[in-house]
């Protein structure tokens, strides 16, 4: 049978709709017997079931037999062409695309629009851009621009955060009359969320003629991504439904913005509501409880893991690397370490979690140990490791080690040493009393000259070191960077009392009292019996006072003996801190 002759429609809708079937149930096995019997019955020549064949065995991930299927057919169609283009770029196979796009006879819109998004989708949006520019330049050969072609490339600008593209695009909606489409319209608010506009995605959300579940989500988000949680609550209280993915923004959103006990009572609520959690409604979770770090609460989110999600989620690497990271920030070693060993396929997160953990609870052996591990197992490393890595050598004294790690970052793994980077090793030489090596590290280090974090902390180790000189130099920097941080010149005026320098000291601390700077208030607090212990200095209002006061008093005698020496000699001035 010839490509022309006439086919019985009967035959050809029913291998349509089995083909369908096999589609939505993703039968390859099925898939491959209906096309051994289309090519017993000639059926392969019709472009419309071929078409379909060559469709199902793209859903049935089989691109082989997809193109078997694709070059087999010889009255190709502008659908058998885009299907196939549409196989391999949502596959990744973009030189397999790009070739077919090459030797296409006409490409139309639906051709790029599928590349544009397959590019964005696997992460290259500045291709993906590109080849709207080339799509562009084709409008003259009659490509219509559609509402396809600008959710593709609103996505595109999203991932690029490229904002003044996104406002271009938003008027060529306007102009090709698509707008007011709710497709065109979520993707628009989504977009200038990711670019931190929460203000234009609420212009749109106010516009549209009808919203719908994503529409109220995506302006959630937007106002999430932005760290305007009083907004985002106020959205989420009004919206008409909401799914386990908008209380899982809200959840992640407060966790992310360091209101950990609200991401704890929002996870409550939503329990309550009847709303099943997925892994990522657990990783906000648990992320909220590392950040505070409250390992009882931790323990019953893991607990509810096991008891309701029949051990699925328990084996999902995402939820898995969050409980051990809520572990490690917690102090949990032993069970941090249990559930990254039952882990199989550990990733980098993995990894970085447990290396940072044993580095956090200084076990910094087991923190270099761990990392030689990772190194074994050809999982790269990335700067996150090596923030794990420094500080293990820091709580080691190791310094010719951590000096060896940074200058490997580089060389070895191509990773550019950021300034955290720097200013753990900051620390270290600033433990080892090498206070002018460490300022030469600041001075040599990318934009060290105007980093605050570690000139403070080298004005620490002024301090406990007694380097007056250097203190005052560093001080001084300090002061231009930030000229009302009251913490500095505290610090200084008590570096001068430690020294004997009483006048320094006062004139500092009256300069601090005629500019009215206030020292932020800083807290420590403990989590006993899921009861949260807050305390303040010069606080006298906590109920066990008395009995904590005893306790301190026994600890002095055994601290002493640890080696531990009281800095009394500046004591009139650390107490002396209400009028600051």
């Amino acid at each position: 049978m010839q490509p022309s002759e006439a086919i019985s429609a009967e035959p050809v809708h029913h291998f349509a709709r089995l083909l369908s079937n096999c589609i939505r149930t993703n039968d390859l096995k099925l898939g491959r017997l209906i096309h051994s019997r289309l090519i017993k019955t000639a059926l392969t020549f019709n472009t419309f079931l071929a078409n379909r064949l060559i469709y199902m065995y793209s859903k049935c991930c089989s691109i082989e037999y997809a193109q078997q299927a694709f070059n087999e057919l010889s009255d190709k169609n502008a659908q058998s062409w885009n299907t196939m283009l549409s196989a391999y770029s949502q596959k990744g196979l973009f030189e397999k695309t790009f070739q077919l796009l090459d030797v296409m006879p006409d490409p139309n819109a639906v051709s790029y629009n599928s590349i544009i998004s397959s590019l964005t989708h696997h992460g290259f949006p500045r291709k993906a851009m590109g080849f709207f520019k080339r799509m562009q330049t084709q409008r003259g050969n009659g490509f219509l621009i559609d509402e396809f072609t600008v959710v593709s490339v609103v996505n595109t600008c999203a991932g690029l955060g490229a904002l003044n593209l996104l406002r271009e695009l938003h008027g060529l909606a306007t102009v090709i009359g698509v707008m007011f489409n709710l497709v065109v319209c979520n993707a628009l608010i989504d977009a200038y969320g990711k670019c931190v506009k929460p203000g234009y995605s609420y212009s749109i959300f106010c516009q549209m003629r009808e919203t719908d579940v994503f529409s109220w989500t995506s302006l959630l988000v937007a106002y999430i991504r932005a760290s305007r949680m009083a907004d985002a609550c106020s959205l989420f209280d009004h919206m008409p439904i909401r799914n386990v993915v908008a209380w899982t923004a809200l959840i992640t959103g407060f966790a992310q913005n360091g209101e950990g006990d609200k991401a704890l009572c929002t996870f409550k609520e939503m329990l309550e509501e009847g709303i099943v959690p997925r892994a990522s409604t657990y990783v906000g979770v648990l992320s909220s409880c590392a950040d505070i770090p409250l390992i009882e609460k931790g323990k019953q989110v893991h607990g509810h893991i096991f008891r309701c999600t029949c051990l699925i989620d328990l084996h999902n690497i995402f939820v898995v690397n969050a409980l051990v990271d809520m572990y490690s920030k917690c102090g949990d070693m032993i069970s941090a370490m249990r559930l990254f060993e039952r882990l199989d396929g550990k990733d980098r997160v993995t990894w970085n979690s447990i290396i940072n953990g044993f580095a956090q609870n200084g076990n910094g052996v087991m923190s270099l140990f761990m990392f030689e591990k990772m190194i074994e197992t050809d999982t790269t490393p990335n700067h996150v490791t090596f923030l794990g890595v420094l500080s293990a050598c820091s709580h080691c004294g190791l310094l010719p080690e951590g000096f060896q790690y940074l200058h490997s970052m580089e060389r070895k793994y191509g990773i550019v040493p950021q300034l955290d980077h720097y200013a753990i090793l900051i620390d270290l030489l600033g433990r080892k009393n090498m206070l002018g090596e460490a300022a030469d590290l600041i001075k040599r280090a990318p934009w060290g000259r105007d980093n605050i974090g570690m000139w403070g902390a080298l004005l620490g180790a002024c301090r406990v070191h007694g380097n007056l000189k250097l203190a005052r130099r560093v001080a001084e920097d300090l002061f231009e960077l930030e000229p009302d941080n009251a913490a500095r010149y505290i610090m200084l005026s008590n570096i001068y009392a430690a020294a004997g320098r009483w006048g320094d000291a006062r004139t500092l601390r009256r300069y601090i009292y005629d500019r009215g700077l206030v020292k932020e208030t800083a807290y420590s607090w403990i989590e006993i019996n899921n009861i949260r212990h807050k305390f303040i200095a010069k606080d006298k209002s906590h109920s066990r006072l008395e009995e904590i006061k005893e306790l301190l008093l026994k600890l002095v005698d055994p601290m002493k003996d640890a080696g531990y020496i009281f800095q009394i000699e500046c004591s009139y001035f650390l107490v002396d801190d209400a009028f600051c």
